[in-house]
This record gives structure tokens, C-alpha cells and sequence, in this order.
């Protein structure tokens, strides 16, 4: 079988007559932000519709014709106008597995999910509520989430290593949440009865630093609830902004909060706090601006947190020891304010923020329950079914004033939900650019959120030992490019193609990159070979050890078009691990049938007989070959061996090819090298259906640190 890999290794190196690729840049040290940006403002508005019958029932058959829109009382034109009715999928998993096995080949064509963005507020979240919070988000994640949904996860700590890019990956999701911490103070009432009785103990000075008033007694804690408040309002408005750029598509943030803790309205607190109703009011305007639907959700539950409840029943028994000097300040010692209904009080104003919020934004606010799953549930309907109206307003006023919506239905009976309006933008309108050779297809492709599915691709990407303390990371990109528009030149099929990738660690940093212009000049045989298997480019960054995200775009110029895969990857430490074991490729029969640029930037070695695939699907009459290293650092132990071993298991569990190797220590010489492993499964040797791929490395000297690597295929 190996010459027959051979053979077709020759055959893709010839089939590009003439492809140019750029080596990728050296990594740039301290770089704040990915080096292409682009970013233009253009007026147009999004309305998100959510239309049932009598039932409660989605209506799924009505057009633009059904719809008015009318903005301040003037009607507007429809200008877009689609259904999105997204199923809920769930991922392909084998039978004999406890879990889905995570694909290690992501692709751009898989992008109609819901879209969530998990807000986890530890500003005002009390650190004995923390586990509330993460039950709730991981019920979500769990229980709710389709295969085919995105979601992300923000910390209002400001630590953006905490969080998690947009993902699919349920375990990094859940990695990410439970990292969360509650920071807020406790409760006001709570501080304030400690100050209540501290004047007891001869404490004079009780005057209120915020208003200079000396008649309560203050929360010592004050200012800084006042700058969480300005914080978390800030924070959610720019998340509001950042999810603006994603068009034609319901946008839900879950905010998980206990809320601000003073009331919103009072005359009193506004006076203290006007920077903070600002700040509110801002956010709510960038939420409605950027058709940000925001879910609000408290995690205290249905009543107030019985243990403190109860330290304030007790409280009225401590209150004399401080009448005197209450009285001496001129308060009433008899009602300082501080019973369980001020609790109660204190809750309410909290959880009416969070009622105001969702209601102006088009979301849904689950407070004062504990029925969690019934408003997750809500969540995914508002976000599975509804349309999409958009439109360019007739008033180009930017003065910031609030522009009401009335979205109505010319067929009687239906009930539609949609927002109350938005802020309109203040000051000039941003048409901004950078400066960049990168085409403008590229550029939006690089700063979407999101994938990006005008180009189909996939993309495969294997950590292996580089120069320490760095992996090199092999990267397979595949398109299909048959669907390129082409230009004609002699008889030849012309066009440009663009591929960058941009390397974002876990601080949401630029890391490293590689870009690739590549000048496309096809003849007609091999357009057809290009139009049946599509386009394979090869590419490589260097990484130290760590999480990153590969955000990997490309552009054609003549159909200007664009796409973009978004990749989780985790580089381990191949330098200072005991053992450890790379990326697993794949190759198969035909894998070299499809054109290639790029191949001779990584390098395979004799180990893999063709050119990595992202492919997962093989037919029954294909050879399959699986190539990964395995790495041992224990250089002062003795000889000794290590047993590497390939099972593959059908979708019951029965394992239907296996093979068992052994390799020696003194191989490495003493070095902190590796041990390359290869296997062939021969056609024939698996019958149409779904399987798992298990490699696995174990030293005979330390049973405990095996490590194995699971690649799910399917055969047809």
C-alpha cells in the first residue's frame, strides 16, 4: 500500500500548474491585537420577530408582505427579510461512549446554529452564590446547547485569559466556567447593621462619605458597588458592540447576575449614582443598536438567602446598646432601616435592573425563581425560530435620542414579539479602515466574530515537538474551491486566493500568524480535479505550550467572497511532559488526489505516506493511515520500553483492528526526542458505519502515564 501512497504523492505535486505561497511570518513578540482589522458603520437596522399563533405555536409561513415596520410613526422599507428556523442537532456519538468525541477537524459549514454569549458576572455575585452560578451555565451548556450552537463565556473580573472564544466545544466551555468566583460584597443591609452596632462601642462618626448627610447609617462599601455597577454596565455594552458586525441572525447574551443593588429610580441614589444611570442608559442603548437580545438571569433563586434572613431577624435584639449614641447623631434609634423587608427591598431593586434590561433589549429576565430550565428552554425558542426584517431608516439623525419600533402583522390572530426600539449612534459616522495590502473580503472575513461560511473549508491543525521551548503546528486547510468564480486567460482559469491564519491566545492576544497569497492558473483538467476534490493548502506556526484559538481566513478576488474557521487548540509542553504524544493525521487512497500548495513547508517525514486529509468520511475500498509521535523526557530513568498500541471500535464498542507495537528507550540515545508511529488499515478491513480511532502511548516504567488520542471517522 505504501507505494501506492507514493504514487499519489507525485500526482497532487504536479496537478497546481502554478501556485505561489508566502512562508508564514516570524512570530511578533508582544502584539496586542491580530494585525488586520477593519471596521465600517453603515445605517441600517436588524429586527429580530418572534411570531406564534394562538397555541403559543411558531408560525413559520408568512413573507415580507406580512410585515410593517413603522420607525417614530413613518413606515419604513423592508429591505431583508428571512426566516431562520435552526433544529436542534445533536452530535454523532458512539454508542459505547459516555460523551460525543470532540472532532479534531473543524469546518465553516456548520455555522446555522444558535448564537450565545454566557456573561458570568462575579461583580455582583457573593462568593457562597458562585456554585449557583456555575450549576446554572453548566445546565445550560449541558442540557440545551445543540451541537451545531456557538457559544462563548465572558468574566466580569476583567481577566480575559478566564473566558472562551465563540466555540463549539462543550469541555472548554465548562473549563471556563468553572473558574468563576463570586467577588460582589455582601449585602448592604448586612454591612450596615455592622456599623449599626459598632456605634455601641463608642464610634461617633457616622457620617455617609457619598452625600455628607449624617442621617443613616452607610454601607462602608458604597463607592466601590457604585464602580461594579459602571463596570458590568460598561463591560455588556461593549460585548453589545462587539456582537453588532453579526447580520441576519438572532444575537442572545445570558447574563448571570444577582444584579446592582440599589434602586434604578430612587431620587436619592440617583443623585449619588448619575455616572452609573448613564452608564446603564449606554447600555442599553448599544444592546438595541446591535440587536442584542440580553437574558438575564439571577442565581439566587426563588427567596432571599435564608442565612442572612435570619442574622437580620436577630439584629432588633442588639439595637440598645447603640441607642444613645443614635440619638446623640440626631437618628431615630427606633428605625435605622435595617429589617428583613429592607432585605427584601434591597433584592427587588436588584432584580428590577435585571427585569428592565431584558425587557428593553427583546430578552427574558428569570428572577425570583428557581426554575431555571424553563427559562433556558425559552431561550433556545426565542432563538431557534424567528425572522429576520431589515431596513434603512429614513431619519439619519445621530443625536443618540431612543427611535421607537412598531412592528406590525397584516394577518390577524398571530402574536409578534420583537424590540421596542433603539438609541440611535451620536456624532459622525465611522467609516474607518486600516490601512492594509489585505483585500477588504479578507479583512471582514479576520475581524467576524464568527465563522464565516461563503467559502467552504475545513481545517485540521496537529501539535508536534518544535525548537524548545515551542510546538510546530501543522496546519491542513481544505476548500472548495470549485466554486470560485474564474477568470479566463489563454485557456488557463484564473484567480487570486488569500489565506491568512491569526494565532489568539487565552488573553484574547495576538500571538503569531502566517499568511499565503496564492495565484491560481488552472488548466481544464485540472479546474475538473479542483471542481471534484477541491483545494488543499499546507502551512505551519510555531507555539510555545499553552490554549490558543486559530482564527484561519481565506478570500477570492474574482467572486469576492470569504471564509473563516475558528480552531480550539491546546499545545502541550512536548520539552518538559514525561510523556507525551502529538496530533494524529490521517491520509487515506485518495487524499492525494486533491490538488496541493504548501507541501513543502511541512515537513511529514517517510512516516506518513501521503499528505495529511481533513476528511473523516472514507468509502470501504479506501486505505486509511493514521502517522502521530509520541515524546519521552525522562532521561535520567533506565532502559526501558513503551507499548504503542491503534484499536479501532465500532460504534457498540467491539474492536475490529488492532495493533500493538514496541519501541525501546535507548532508541533516543539518551535525547528527549520522539517515536514516530504509523499504521495502515487496510481496505475492506471496516464495513460501512461509525468507528473510533484509539492511539495510545504507556511506559512500561510508569503504568500511570499513558496518554492516548481518539479520532472518530465514518465509513461508507
Amino acid at each position: 500500500m505504501r507505494t501506492s501512497f507514493r504514487t499519489l504523492v507525485v500526482m497532487f505535486s504536479c496537478c497546481i500548474l502554478l501556485v505561489s505561497a508566502q512562508e508564514p511570518p516570524p512570530a511578533q513578540e508582544d502584539q496586542q491585537a491580530p494585525p488586520v482589522t477593519f471596521r465600517m458603520e453603515v445605517n441600517y437596522v436588524e429586527v429580530d420577530a418572534i411570531v406564534t399563533d394562538e397555541n403559543g405555536l411558531p408560525v413559520t409561513d408568512l413573507t415580507a408582505s406580512d410585515f410593517q415596520i413603522f420607525e417614530g410613526g413613518e413606515q419604513q422599507e423592508i429591505t431583508n427579510f428571512s426566516l431562520v428556523n435552526i433544529p436542534i442537532e445533536r452530535a454523532d456519538q458512539p454508542l459505547f461512549a459516555s460523551a460525543p468525541i470532540e472532532p479534531d477537524v473543524k469546518t465553516n459549514q456548520d455555522s446555522g446554529g444558535r448564537l450565545f454569549l454566557i456573561v458570568l458576572d462575579s461583580l455582583h455575585t457573593e462568593g457562597l452564590n458562585a456554585l449557583r452560578v456555575k450549576d446554572a451555565a453548566h445546565n445550560f451548556i449541558d442540557r440545551n446547547m445543540g451541537a451545531n450552537d456557538l457559544a462563548g463565556i465572558v468574566h466580569m473580573t476583567g481577566r480575559s485569559d478566564l473566558g472562551q472564544d465563540f466555540t463549539r466545544n462543550r469541555r472548554l466551555l465548562k473549563a471556563s466556567i468553572d473558574k468563576f468566583v463570586g467577588e460582589a460584597p455582601r449585602s448592604t443591609i448586612l454591612e450596615r447593621m455592622d456599623r449599626y452596632n459598632q456605634l455601641g462601642e463608642g464610634s461617633l462618626s457616622i457620617r455617609n462619605p457619598v452625600s455628607s448627610v449624617d442621617y443613616q447609617v452607610y454601607d462602608p462599601f458604597t463607592m466601590e458597588r457604585i464602580s461594579n455597577a459602571r463596570t458590568m454596565f460598561s463591560t455588556v455594552g461593549r460585548l453589545a458592540e462587539f456582537m453588532a458586525g453579526v447580520r441576519g441572525r438572532r444575537k442572545a447574551m445570558i447574563l448571570i447576575s444577582e444584579g446592582v443593588p440599589f434602586d434604578l429610580t430612587d431620587a436619592f441614589t440617583l443623585s449619588r449614582t448619575s455616572l452609573a444611570i448613564d452608564d446603564f442608559r449606554d447600555l442599553i442603548g448599544s444592546a438595541t443598536r446591535s440587536n442584542v437580545s440580553i437574558y438575564t438571569v439571577d442565581p439566587r433563586g426563588l427567596t432571599v438567602n435564608p442565612a442572612i434572613s435570619a442574622e437580620i431577624e436577630g439584629f432588633p435584639s442588639v439595637q440598645n446598646s447603640a441607642q444613645g449614641v443614635l440619638a446623640e447623631a440626631g437618628l431615630n434609634p427606633g428605625d435605622p432601616g435595617l429589617t428583613p423587608s429592607a432585605l427584601a427591598a434591597e433584592q427587588r431593586y436588584s432584580q428590577d435592573g435585571l427585569r428592565t434590561l431584558a425587557a428593553e433589549t427583546g430578552g427574558l429576565a428569570a428572577v425570583n425563581t428557581n426554575n431555571f430550565e424553563r427559562a433556558f428552554r425559552r431561550i433556545i425558542e426565542d432563538n431557534s425560530t424567528y425572522y429576520v426584517l431589515g431596513y434603512y431608516p429614513t431619519n439619519e439623525r445621530r443625536s443618540g435620542r431612543f427611535r421607537k419600533i412598531d412592528l406590525r402583522l397584516k394577518r390577524e390572530g398571530l402574536q409578534v414579539r420583537a424590540r421596542r426600539g433603539y438609541y440611535e449612534p451620536r456624532g459622525q459616522a465611522d467609516t474607518e479602515s486600516s490601512e492594509t495590502d489585505t483585500s477588504a473580503e479578507l479583512r471582514a472575513a479576520m475581524s467576524s466574530p464568527l465563522p464565516m461560511p461563503g467559502i467552504p473549508m475545513r481545517v485540521f491543525a496537529a501539535p508536534f515537538k518544535g525548537t524548545a521551548p515551542d510546538a510546530s503546528v501543522a496546519l491542513t486547510v481544505e476548500l472548495e474551491a470549485g466554486r470560485f468564480n474564474y477568470g479566463k486567460e489563454d485557456e488557463l482559469s484564473t484567480n487570486s486566493l488569500e489565506i491568512n491564519v491569526a494565532v489568539i491566545d487565552g488573553s484574547s492576544k495576538f500571538v503569531t500568524g502566517a499568511e499565503h497569497k496564492l495565484a491560481l492558473r488552472f488548466k481544464p483538467d485540472t479546474l475538473e480535479a479542483i471542481k471534484m476534490r477541491g483545494l488543499r493548502l499546507m502551512t505551519q506556526v510555531q507555539l510555545p505550550p499553552g490554549r490558543y484559538q486559530m482564527r484561519v481566513a481565506s478570500a477570492e478576488q474574482e467572486g469576492k467572497t470569504s471564509g473563516t474557521v475558528l480552531y480550539d487548540i491546546e499545545i502541550p509542553d512536548f520539552w518538559e511532559s514525561p510523556l507525551t504524544m502529538s496530533g494524529v493525521m490521517l491520509t487515506s487512497t485518495t487524499a492525494g488526489l486533491m490538488p496541493t500548495a504548501g507541501q513543502g513547508i511541512v515537513d511529514l517525514g517517510p512516516m506518513l505516506p501521503g499528505p495529511p486529509t481533513t476528511v473523516r468520511e472514507f468509502n470501504v475500498d479506501e486505505d486509511i493511515a493514521v502517522f502521530a509521535e509520541v515524546y519521552e523526557n525522562a532521561q535520567d530513568m533506565p532502559p526501558h520500553v513503551l507499548d504503542l498500541s491503534t484499536t479501532v471500535r465500532s460504534d457498540i464498542g467491539q474492536i475490529v483492528f488492532e495493533n500493538r507495537e514496541e519501541r525501546s528507550s535507548t532508541e533516543l540515545e539518551g535525547g528527549r526526542g520522539g517515536f514516530g508511529y504509523s499504521v495502515e488499515i487496510p481496505s475492506g478491513t471496516l464495513v460501512p458505519g461509525l468507528y473510533v480511532i484509539h492511539l495510545e502511548a504507556r511506559s512500561r516504567i510508569d503504568n500511570d502515564s499513558g496518554i492516548g488520542r481518539d479520532i472518530q471517522i465514518r465509513i461508507h
